[in-house]
């Protein structure tokens, strides 16, 4: 069973950035399933942003968000990030990570059976 723990969220001005950091347990490394970062805003459906494969294959990203923001992992930490740059007053949002045992990535919510609790993210002047 993984367990998925989001930090990093925060307040911000726009053109800023933030680094997301998704921390994993459960016996595994995070080099050994797929993960993604997925965004809601209220009253707006969830919204996959940035997805990476096992063993860090397979990389997209949104078109909301490419060329804005990184996914990477740390296999050492066992853990997953979003560098999100030059960020924009809609990005905000809650963002949450995802883990999957398949080897793919995908920015579809239902590819992932594993979620964490979420981190805020608010861009405003």
């Amino acid at each position: 069973q993984l367990q998925l723990v989001e930090s990093g969220g925060d307040l911000v001005q726009p053109g800023e950035s933030l680094r997301l950091s998704c921390t994993t347990s459960g016996g595994v490394t995070v080099d050994d399933y797929a993960v993604a970062w997925f965004r809601q805003a209220p009253g707006k459906e969830r919204e996959g942003v940035a997805c990476i494969g096992s063993a860090g294959g397979s990389i997209y990203y949104s078109g909301s968000v490419k060329g804005r923001f990184t996914i990477s992992k740390d296999n050492a930490k066992n853990t997953a990030y979003l560098q999100m740059n030059n960020l924009k007053p809609e990005d905000t949002a809650i963002y949450y990570c995802a883990a999957s045992w398949s080897d793919l990535a995908s920015l579809a919510p239902r590819a992932y059976d594993y979620w964490g609790q979420g981190t805020q993210v608010t861009v405003s002047s």
